[in-house]
């Protein structure tokens, strides 16, 4: 049985030691963690998953991002991070569903992420084209999902930070 619950000040340091524990050294070089240096992650959006004793197991995270010139704003979701004791067990897609519900509740029209795409398609993500992550990212792993109807349609341009 897990608590799911929003992210807090004093939660920092552990999940923090979960994303260190999951990704491998050197993981803020990359374009998705310049993207959102110095800008606030959503923080209604960013959850942890505690187990019976209050450990976070898990936990996800979301920031504003612009793309194109015209400047339309997406969420870009990640990093999301399961403690290896625990994967298996459904927390991922747990907290991937229960924050992007939260997304629409909040009139969020669009999420999007860098990732595996045979993964992410359970969750309605598909590739997005014309859509350019900073360089160096493959674009096979651009992926985006629409929280309402037609919220990517005509959406092109490189993605850059919400400031």
């Amino acid at each position: 049985m897990y608590k799911l619950d929003i992210e807090h000040a004093d939660d920092l340091q552990e999940v923090e030691g979960l994303y260190d524990t999951c990704f491998a050294p050197g993981r803020e070089a990359l374009s998705s963690y310049r993207l959102r240096d110095g800008v606030p992650k959503v923080v209604d959006l960013c959850l942890v998953a505690r187990d019976q004793l209050g450990i976070v197991s898990a936990a996800i995270r979301y920031w504003p991002v612009h793309i194109g010139p015209q400047k339309i704003t997406s969420l870009l979701l990640g990093p999301i991070a399961v403690h290896p004791t625990r994967q298996g067990e459904g927390l991922g897609g747990l907290l991937m569903q229960e924050s992007m519900e939260r997304a629409r509740g909040l009139r969020w029209d669009r999420v999007m992420l860098v990732g595996d795409a045979p993964y992410y398609q359970r969750f309605g993500f598909q590739k997005l084209r014309g859509v350019e992550m900073p360089p160096p990212t493959n674009p096979d792993r651009v992926l985006g999902v629409e929280l309402t109807d037609g919220a990517w349609n005509g959406v092109s341009g490189t993605v850059q930070r919400s400031i």
